[in-house]
């Protein structure tokens, strides 16, 4: 029988026979290489959208005035801030009839977008919009059900909205352009992007942009079809124009922003890259793991739906790596299930599976910004809901912010067999440089157990005598999976009031006692001091 083999200076733990002494109990043996950083993504790797339905009609952008939400959003800088979605295929901007009518909105209502430390709404405003928001959002899913998208405009008021709510709340603004306004000959007519560049160069604005929203499937939402080799040139045409302009000189130009990979797919892939690949910062993709209108609740906490990501995420890395070698990758745009979301599902407790395991997963495979559907808007997959109470993915993403850095390290978990495990989780990193919680090369894991008993995670020697903080959620309430609230160690989390989110404070765990993860949950363990090489 071979021995259970240490190597100490690598932080490495291998399985040996000796652990089917531990056959019934569940647990996962963690390895991971404590020495060197696998990979490093960026600061603000976890990101959040807003839909561009939200501007379906102009004075629901308002709603991004409401001092909890803005709460709520620089809870999660700093990142970026994406305003794209079906409709900006749809979106025209004006600055004429529809500014009017949304300056008389704002008049009447009082509104006033342009200081950070003024509350931009009053409460009454807010609840009006609130209430009104109820029967816009069952028109926009119905329409997205039958696939009809009907045109919207916006004015600089709304541009003006947005772009200082993204500013005011940490976040830098990635706005999306209308990619189906064409010309005879079916290249991108930019006359009315430039309208908008024009009166965002005026407003001295600093952002980056998009042009088009999954066109793969342009031909089914629109009936126009555009070749990968036509949009890469369109995407070069609008680096011309944006070198025109001194804000926008060098800003971020992110695409094509193209749907889950199928022949089709990859093949529009493809031959956007082969023409404008070079003008992009990074790739964009769409990632969703199932139809939110016939998912279940084991989908979401199946581990072959979780692995499927990894599948697709290396079918777009081969057709990245074989066309613009080294490009930065992104999850332009992702949630558990697409057409809004899975009721029940997707805004509780359970969506932190998916949601969890996709941040851990996309950081590990080398993905540099996933960028979250929807803080707010249309749909159950938003990070917080329409009476703007956060969602427990909300508190989940918090939490990531709050204790893990952009350092990567290779962790898996196996089982008692010495396979990897599937039912337990774990990625690790080095603890974010200015959290409390972190010392001496402190690392952070994070782990899911998606059995049905309490399981014990079994660190490398390394890290088996240091002091560990615990950061356990669980759902909170009679609802179990299905809860709507969380609990962190017990606590439930909740605003204090509308300028005030909670302390998020973890529990320090005795010096070698097992780290206990209940059935069906997933917590954080800052190890302190740990020393890791990698993140000293």
């Amino acid at each position: 029988m071979l021995a259970a083999m240490t190597v100490l200076g690598l932080g490495l733990y291998l399985y040996s026979p000796i652990h089917a002494l531990f056959e019934k109990e569940q647990f996962a043996v963690v390895n991971a290489d404590l020495t060197h950083v696998e990979r490093t993504v960026s600061d603000a790797f976890l990101s959040v959208a807003i839909d561009t339905s939200l501007v379906t009609e102009e004075k629901y952008i308002n709603l991004l005035g409401s001092q909890k939400l803005r709460t709520l959003a620089k809870g999660l800088a700093p990142g970026y801030l994406r305003f794209g979605g079906t409709k900006a295929d749809f979106m025209r901007f004006h600055t004429k009839e529809v500014a009017t009518r949304q300056q008389a909105f704002s008049r009447q209502f009082g509104i006033k977008p342009g200081v950070c430390d003024r509350r931009p709404i009053s409460p009454e405003t807010e609840e009006y919009l609130k209430s009104e928001w109820v029967l816009q959002e069952e028109l926009i899913l119905m329409e997205e059900h039958q696939n009809h998208c009907s045109k919207l405009n916006i004015s600089g008021s709304t541009v003006d909205m947005l772009y200082n709510f993204a500013n005011c709340s940490g976040f830098h603004l990635i706005f999306g352009l209308n990619a189906l306004l064409r010309t005879k000959t079916n290249t991108w007519n930019s006359s009315n992007a430039e309208e908008l560049l024009n009166y965002c160069q005026s407003k001295n604005y600093s952002m980056s942009w998009e042009l088009g929203n999954e066109p793969n499937s342009f031909m089914k939402k629109s009936g126009i079809r555009i070749d990968g080799t036509q949009l890469g040139k369109d995407f070069v045409h609008l680096r011309e124009i944006l070198r025109r302009y001194k804000n926008f000189q060098d800003s971020g130009l992110y695409g094509p922003d193209v749907g889950q990979p199928r022949d089709h797919t990859e093949n529009l892939l493809e031959g956007f890259l082969e023409t404008g690949g070079k003008v992009i910062d990074a790739c964009t993709w769409h990632h969703y793991y199932v139809n939110g209108r016939d998912t279940s609740l084991s989908d979401f906490l199946s581990p072959e739906v979780l692995d499927s990501l990894a599948t697709k995420t290396q079918e777009i890395f081969q057709v990245v790596n074989e066309t613009v070698p080294g490009k930065k990758v992104w999850l332009g745009e992702t949630s558990s299930a697409y057409g809004g979301g899975a009721p029940g599902l997707s805004d509780t407790y359970v969506a932190g599976f998916m949601w969890l395991d996709k941040l851990g997963l996309s950081a590990r495979l080398g993905i540099d910004v996933v960028i979250r559907q929807v803080l707010v808007g249309a749909g159950s997959y938003h990070l917080v809901d329409s009476n703007f109470d956060p969602l427990p993915d909300y508190w989940l993403s918090l939490l990531y912010k709050k204790l893990v850095g952009p350092k990567v390290l290779a962790a898996t978990a196996f089982t008692h067999l010495g396979t990897e495990s599937k039912l337990h989780r774990v990625y690790m990193h080095c603890t974010k440089s200015n959290s409390e919680t972190s010392g001496t090369g402190a690392v952070t894991v994070f782990a899911l157990n998606l059995s049905k008993k309490t399981s014990t995670i079994h660190l490398p020697p390394l890290l088996s005598d240091k002091t560990v903080v615990l950061y356990l959620l669980e759902p909170a309430g009679e609802d179990g999976l299905h809860s709507r609230s969380v609990q962190l160690n017990g606590k439930v989390l909740k605003m204090v009031d509308d300028t005030t989110l909670p302390v998020l404070t973890g529990i320090p765990l005795p010096v070698g006692s097992p780290l206990k993860l209940p059935a069906l949950s997933f917590a954080f363990y800052v190890v302190k001091d740990a020393n890791a090489p990698a993140c000293r």
